[in-house]
């Protein structure tokens, strides 16, 4: 059992930081302040490959490993996690295009996509359905044309900001079975948008209601087949969890080298308050959960990529202790800044406020105790 990573793999993880804290980390909090990315980074990720991580080299993908994958979230969002999260959504979405859309569709689409000249969204959750996914109501109607779709999807990240929508509409009966996956694309007429949420964190992320009102689609933005949809939505949140646990892995990670910079500079009672055992405990066990979330993480990703029977309780597991993990450590890094963590000035109060949704979305962590537990009592 070999636990370093390949020349390859570091090399992947070395591109990403670098990219990271020379084109996001000192722009972050401007971007927070404006509630938006600039457009223009995308390209630019894209020109690294990292717009379609996984998605296969016929497709002019990267074909990269889930594990792979992690090591480019935890770097990026070292700069960011906001910006990296939203990455991931992206590539969410280009990895169902890849697997399940037609050839004509992706012909026509995924060139863009794979450059990041198209910024993809995730149409899952409404107002009326969150972890209860399967009971959503948009509904796409067959026409002779194509589609004809009416409703609302909520708490949307890009939401009037990205160039199209992967969305999970009902084509059919109620349940998993009647949903099918649609492809709409910004401007179509009868697509539109709620106000902007104001949020606790994820700031620079664009988040708002997708409107539907008669919203007219062709038949060939049917990704897959009719009634396959929430399978295909439930196939990539596996990987979406690993990449919003790395997520908060990176982020925290960043916190806690920012907290002992400025613990050798703190002077309290005549020295340095690193010097102090009882806060060199705080230290120690904050490196030990880290390093056990970084473990754990990784074994979850390896069972992803070799087709484990376990994979998706790992998944599960992973992304409740990695992101509440990374939550804990954060706001500890906060505490031992003292006064200075609540300043926006220091960077720690961002990454407590980042870190706290990673706990809700992918599937909340109520939810991952509820794929454990199932998981534990069928195989006993």
């Amino acid at each position: 059992m070999d636990f370093a990573l390949s020349e390859e793999q570091t090399a992947i993880f070395d591109m990403a930081y670098s990219f990271g804290q020379e084109n996001i980390a000192p722009f972050a909090r401007q971007w927070e302040s404006d509630g938006t990315i600039p457009k223009t980074l995308w390209p630019q990720i894209g020109e690294l490959g990292f717009g379609a991580l996984y998605v296969s080299e016929d497709s002019g993908g990267s074909n990269l490993t889930r594990l792979d994958a992690t090591l480019v979230f935890e770097a990026l969002s070292m700069a960011c996690p906001s910006v990296a999260a939203f990455l991931s959504i992206h590539n969410m979405c280009a990895k169902m295009l890849d697997n399940f859309a037609d050839e004509d569709l992706k012909a026509r689409i995924m060139p863009d996509v794979l450059s990041l000249n198209t910024v993809l969204s995730y149409c899952l959750t409404e107002p009326g359905s969150g972890s209860d996914a399967a009971s959503l109501k948009t509904r796409a109607v067959r026409t002779n044309e194509g589609y004809t779709l009416n409703g609302t999807k909520a708490f949307i990240s890009g939401g009037g900001y990205s160039d199209a929508y992967v969305c999970m509409v009902r084509t059919g009966q109620d349940g998993p079975k009647g949903i099918s996956t649609v492809y709409v694309e910004d401007g179509t007429p009868g697509l539109s948008f709620g106000a902007l949420e104001e949020k606790m964190g994820w700031k620079s992320q664009p988040t708002a209601q997708v409107q539907f009102d008669d919203c007219k689609i062709p038949a060939g933005n049917l990704v897959g087949s009719e009634g396959d949809g929430f399978k295909y939505a439930m196939m990539g949140l596996d990987g979406g969890r690993l990449n919003i646990a790395a997520c908060s892995l990176g982020a925290a990670q960043t916190g806690l080298d920012m907290t002992l910079q400025y613990m050798s500079e703190r002077k309290a009672f005549g020295q340095s308050i690193d010097q102090f055992q009882a806060l060199q405990f705080r230290l120690a066990d904050m490196e030990i959960e880290l390093q056990a979330a970084r473990t754990f993480l990784r074994q979850a990703a390896w069972k992803l990529d070799n087709g484990a029977p376990d994979a998706t309780k790992f998944c599960a597991m992973a992304k409740k202790f990695v992101t509440e993990t990374g939550s804990k450590v954060v706001d500890q890094c906060l505490q031992l800044h003292g006064g200075y963590g609540y300043l926006a000035d220091y960077g720690i109060e961002k990454l407590v406020r980042d870190l706290r949704v990673h706990q809700i979305l992918e599937g909340t962590n109520e939810i991952m105790r509820v794929i454990v537990s199932r998981q534990m009592l069928a195989n006993r």
